[in-house]
């Protein structure tokens, strides 16, 4: 039973603009009394949110009838704060309870959320019971429901029933919230169908449908067109006419909600999963790589070698055991059914996909950790190519680059590759010999807008998709701004406005049309390009994401990350240290001391009294495992986060900087 806790906080009434997903009428506190509640702070850019949704799913259909979640919907971008965009969003990413809208950040505010995601957990009787920043929280929030549930029905302050959700209409059309597509060889366009959880072959009119690969029922299922299933696929790429037949597939499609990526064959609409677990690549966690399939009574010792490793991961410890047959044949008289290296590895929400001939692989943006991999199938291997899997924008040396939610790729002529970086509403260029990137349009994750120009002035906002011109050129499907620009030699222009959030572009007719993948329109859109391709300067401005600010006192303060594991469990030291702290600021100078790397999720700052505004960056990783020595092998669960935390330095303000994990 779960043990009280004082001071009792009553849960403050949730304001924001209107309603989704209620039917058209406000939700109260005093309608929710007698249910569980969990309020999630969401924005719908944010793929920790995105994976918070999934997380929730289950135990959302679970407890129905005493569970009642709410989406808190705080925007970052100003294209978020559009009502339709909202209900759009909330429709495209399949939320099945009531949403606030809230765009000036009231509701936000009064729970002191700092971070997208947030949950917080109401009981029954109106108090907040635990607030966690960040992704990864699935089993502590299970157990705390269930310990709720025990605690007030014994006190009969449980009330079983229908909650306030009420479903919305279901649309009807071929396409439903499109994400990419790719031409195929016979000239029918392929497109990855997010929102029917399928891939919708079409003709080259782009609107009569050939046929459907996949059931349309989200899953991760391998087979033939009728029965295989995808969750919201979005990159796709043509494999390599020389590589077809030694793979087995025709297509690579990126599997965005499966954190896994699917090989598809044509002739026949086969699909197999060739890379991913299915299962999300938690950073730092000890289990993001599996075992090898043990070997029954082997004839002889087979060959091995590993495939990979990540710098800095806490998964260093077993890459020598990620493995596979370097002979690809296994022991004589047959061996059991092994799965390869890619298939043991877990994945983070692969957004695109590109071949990459100077590599020799396949370039996978993976927006779920922020960084880009590179899959070999020939090789069975797949590898970090870029990212630290920090959250940013940091030029330089793949190994040592940031990136934020990579989700569009491109690969050149002279085989560089271009990079729509969404988060950081970025164009960023990626030289896979030297193994560098360079942005050449973006500031960083707060700031972003549409405005043409010199590129180092330039602002796109959140774009997800990119394709390169015979010219050289690049156009970017600048998705919050639904607009398609160009970049080129140091200029972006604007090509086309007033589309409904491109999410993709291909080429077309030699360079003179683009065909644009509306996906807020659920339609492939044609472009006829100018002549001169010389499109509008366009200036709508720039903007800066504005938070709520942290006062707090010049000199020494102590930051303090709560985290308490939940019932039954303990902190998990099995492979080394169970937290982890990094702190840094912007600008630097704001931290004369605690910056840095360390166990302990507390620590003494000291703050430039010379510096008055900035921003204290912390991220934090607590690993926790069932407590109970009779489990052989307990279940390991990773909770982590980043936080911006913009702060003001006044006199006389508090002296402590509280951040809950889960607390």
């Amino acid at each position: 039973m779960r043990e009280s806790r004082l001071p009792r906080v009553r849960a403050s009434e949730l304001v924001g603009r209107g309603w989704l997903n209620t039917g058209g009428r406000d939700v109260t506190l005093a309608d929710l009394r007698g249910k569980i509640v969990i309020l999630d702070f969401w924005t719908f850019c944010c793929i920790n949110c995105l994976h918070v949704l999934d997380e929730l799913r289950e135990l959302e259909e679970q407890h129905r009838d005493v569970l009642v979640i709410v989406g808190v919907h705080s925007p970052k971008f100003v294209h978020e704060a559009d009502p339709v965009a909202l209900a759009a969003a909330v429709e495209r990413y399949e939320v099945h309870h009531p949403v606030l809208d809230d765009p000036q950040l009231v509701t936000w505010s009064a729970y002191t959320a700092r971070a997208w995601p947030t949950l917080v957990v109401i009981d029954p009787e109106g108090y907040v019971v635990a607030q966690m920043a960040g992704e990864g929280h699935k089993r502590n929030v299970e157990i705390l429901v269930g310990e709720l549930i025990a605690e007030h029905e014994a006190k009969g302050t449980l009330h079983r029933g229908d909650g306030p959700y009420v479903p919305p209409a279901p649309s009807e059309g071929t396409l439903r919230f499109p994400a990419k597509a790719v031409v195929l060889p016979d000239g029918h366009l392929l497109v990855a169908d997010a929102g029917h959880h399928s891939l919708a072959e079409l003709e080259a009119d782009g609107e009569t449908l050939v046929r459907r690969i996949g059931s349309g029922e989200r899953g991760l299922v391998d087979g033939g067109p009728d029965e295989a299933r995808f969750s919201e696929p979005n990159g796709l790429c043509l494999v390599p006419d020389e590589l077809r037949a030694r793979l087995g597939y025709d297509v690579l499609v990126a599997d965005t909600v499966n954190h896994a990526l699917r090989g598809v064959r044509l002739a026949d609409g086969v699909v197999s999963t060739v890379a991913g677990t299915g299962e999300q690549y938690m950073v730092g966690a000890a289990d993001n790589f599996l075992g090898v399939e043990p070997w029954d009574e082997p004839d002889e010792e087979p060959a091995f070698e590993p495939v990979v490793g990540v710098p800095g991961d806490a998964s260093d410890a077993y890459a020598s055991t990620l493995t596979t047959l370097t002979d690809g044949s296994g022991r004589a008289g047959g061996a059991p059914s092994f799965l390869p290296g890619p298939r043991r590895l877990k994945l983070s929400s692969p957004w695109d996909v590109a071949w990459s001939q100077p590599l020799g692989a396949f370039v996978v943006a993976m927006a779920g950790n922020h960084t880009l991999w590179a899959f070999d199938d020939e090789q069975s291997s797949i590898e970090l190519l870029g990212g630290t899997m920090n959250e940013g924008l940091l030029d330089g040396p793949l190994h040592d680059a940031w990136f934020a939610q990579p989700s569009g790729l491109a690969v050149a002529a002279d085989d560089r590759i271009w990079l729509a970086d969404s988060e950081t509403s970025a164009l960023r260029r990626v030289d896979p010999v030297e193994r560098t990137v360079h942005t050449v349009v973006g500031e960083g994750l707060f700031d972003f807008g549409h405005r043409d120009g010199p590129a180092e002035e330039a602002r796109l906002q959140h774009p997800l998709g990119v394709a390169v011109l015979p010219d050289g050129s690049v156009v970017v499907a600048d998705t919050y701004n639904g607009a398609v620009r160009r970049y080129a030699d140091g200029q972006v222009t604007t090509l086309a406005t007033d589309l409904a959030e491109p999410s993709g572009i291909v080429v077309l007719d030699g360079g003179s049309t683009l065909l644009v993948v509306e996906s807020a329109a659920h339609r492939l859109t044609r472009i006829a390009l100018p002549a001169t391709l010389a499109g509008r300067l366009l200036d709508s401005g720039s903007h800066r994401t504005q938070r709520p600010v942290t006062e707090l006192s010049p000199g020494e303060v102590r930051l303090d990350v709560v985290f308490t594991p939940a019932a039954g469990q303990k902190y998990d030291d099995r492979y080394g240290p169970s937290t982890r702290l990094q702190v840094s600021s912007t600008p630097p100078g704001l931290l004369l001391e605690g910056a840095g790397d360390d166990v302990p999720l507390d620590r003494l700052l000291r703050l430039d009294p010379a510096v008055t505004e900035g921003v204290l960056h912390v991220t934090a990783h607590a690993a926790s495992c069932d407590a109970d020595p009779a489990i052989e092998y307990p279940a390991c669960h990773l909770n982590a986060q980043d936080w911006g935390v913009p702060v003001r330095l006044v006199e006389g303000a508090p002296t402590t900087l509280t951040l809950p994990l889960h607390g």
